[in-house]
């Protein structure tokens, strides 16, 4: 309950961010200073600068950064936050015709702590002020404007709680919202089309473990000014939390899908045997094959309603998402893993019948690994919840050897928020999984839907054979037909018998005994 009341947001990242500014540069300001003070605090800045500040942050004890904030500010409640809004008009870049804009989010409300944030121009790093006529509150002007710091530095430089980044993806005389870092060390992104989802993370911390979630922070972010009709943008990032340091450096190119290029190194304090690395979180309450209870005029209420990997040995596996009564935990250990991400694919309005939310327009994420990750396995967490205002499902990798303390640790990956993943022509992938009783008493039976390439112009049921394999149990009744409205129908009901939790394992194959679909896991319980 503690961890998904700290998820409770319904900002960028449904997060607190925890602790305060280290980085931030005092300087004097007056109404019209530059948004960045490009003059007396300008420093040379490199790939390596953000390593160098990790590495030796993690050599010194963590100090927890104060929260404080001005009178009025540190105790703003959901409904005072979210009045403050920052002015389009003071965004970085707006008056350079440059590709990108960034906008900037006020401290307050769950973000008491400050982000430190510099823009990168020739080499060389700048502070982004704040002033509080940046922001408008509820339509008109920041309180804190009345107490602008005169000489004596009344208010200063507050710092920020995060930033947002602006580019025209869906029109090209707009800049739409195109990601945003706010919150403990979340960030999220949309391609062209979507809405905010599920949410990715810099690095995740005994994640249901017994002693409680660490949540690491993003502490300082660098802006590269992006270059005239450039089409991606560079955000370096430090990170630090009581078990580790981390240097970020993210290449952003947003479109149709959205893509993030990130390069991470990190720096242990501690050993550390309980990481998530390449972590995203989401929300599941209820779907077509977990409803049980459910009093809702809506088909389904998701961001993301599965789990998708493809293995070091090429095995593609598709993982229905669940509301469990108990909090549950899966392992999926690999060697060299080729991807995972939390998919959305349901993809029509008609599976959430919800103008609102309009759950049908929500990323899918995938991590596509650069280079070898070794031995490991994907987690996969999933937390009983009874509102869809909770993100109650991680994702992550987590090395089989545990990080040592003193050491280095790179990582590289790619991140994919768009629709989903590419088609593979080769194996059909699972459309939909539905749940009901069966035709004995005790007994579930489950239908699941498969669509592709693969199963395109097969007309012989025959030729396609529904494979089922059960850790516990009775698997009875097995049947595998073309489906009125495209692709193929498979159906087949589990008596659980004694069995209070069973591990399902299915497929389309061939006769010869060749995979015509991706493999489908599940978990049923009592």
């Amino acid at each position: 309950m503690r961890r998904r009341d700290f998820l409770l947001g319904s900002l960028a990242a449904a997060a607190l961010a925890g602790g305060g500014s280290t980085l931030l540069r005092e300087a004097e300001a007056d109404e019209q200073a530059p948004a960045t003070d490009a003059g007396a605090d300008a420093t040379p800045f490199d790939r390596s600068f953000v390593r160098k500040l990790a590495r030796e942050r993690a050599a010194k004890p963590y100090q927890k950064p104060a929260e404080d904030m001005p009178a009025g500010i540190g105790d703003l409640d959901y409904d005072g936050y979210r009045k403050i809004r920052f002015d389009p008009n003071k965004a970085l870049w707006r008056a350079d015709g440059l590709p990108f804009q960034a906008q900037f989010f006020h401290r307050g409300w769950l973000y008491k702590s400050g982000v430190d944030i510099f823009e990168v121009v020739d080499g060389k790093a700048s502070s982004v002020r704040y002033r509080p006529e940046m922001f408008l509150f509820d339509g008109g002007p920041n309180p804190l404007a009345a107490a602008s710091p005169d000489k004596n530095g009344a208010v200063g430089d507050i710092g920020f709680a995060g930033f947002r980044l602006h580019a025209p993806i869906n029109r090209p005389d707009y800049f739409d919202e195109i990601c945003v870092f706010l919150g403990a060390s979340y960030f999220r992104a949309v391609g062209k089309g979507e809405n905010y989802g599920l949410s990715a993370r810099g690095l995740a911390l005994k994640t249901a473990a017994p002693e409680g979630e660490e949540f690491p922070r993003f502490v300082a972010f660098w802006l590269e000014r992006p270059a005239a009709g450039t089409s991606s943008i560079v955000v370096h990032a430090l990170l630090d939390s009581e078990s580790a340091t981390a240097a970020y450096r993210f290449t952003i190119r947003p479109g149709d899908e959205t893509v993030f290029d990130v390069e991470m190194v990190l720096y242990p304090r501690v050993d550390i045997d309980k990481v998530g690395l390449a972590p995203l979180t989401s929300m599941f309450l209820f779907g077509p094959s977990d409803r049980a209870d459910v009093d809702d005029f809506r088909p389904a209420v998701h961001d993301s309603d599965g789990l998708a990997m493809l293995t070091g040995r090429g095995e593609r596996i598709w993982r229905p998402l669940a509301n469990p009564q108990d909090l549950q935990i899966s392992v999926f250990a690999d060697i060299n893993p080729r991807g995972f991400g939390l998919m959305q694919r349901a993809r029509d309005f008609a599976d959430f019948e919800d103008l609102e939310a309009r759950y049908d327009t929500r990323p899918s994420l995938w991590v596509e690994p650069i280079g070898d990750w070794g031995d490991g396995s994907v987690i996969l967490v999933e937390i009983p919840t009874k509102e869809e205002i909770h993100d109650n499902i991680a994702a992550f990798w987590r090395p089989k050897a545990p990080i040592k303390a003193g050491s280095e640790y790179p990582l590289t990956y790619r991140l994919h928020w768009g629709a989903g993943l590419p088609d593979d022509a080769a194996l059909a992938a699972v459309a939909a999984t539905r749940s009901g009783h069966g035709t004995v008493e005790g007994a579930r039976r489950f239908v699941l839907d498969f669509t592709g390439k693969a199963l395109d112009g097969l007309t012989d049921e025959a030729a396609v054979h529904l494979v089922v394999e059960n850790s516990a149990g009775r698997v009875f009744n097995p049947v595998v037909h073309k489906s009125a409205v495209g692709g193929w129908r498979a159906s087949f009901e589990l008596a659980p018998e004694d069995a209070g939790l069973v591990e399902l394992r299915a497929g389309l194959r061939r006769a010869d005994g060749s995979p015509l679909s991706e493999t489908w896991l599940y978990r049923w319980t009592s």
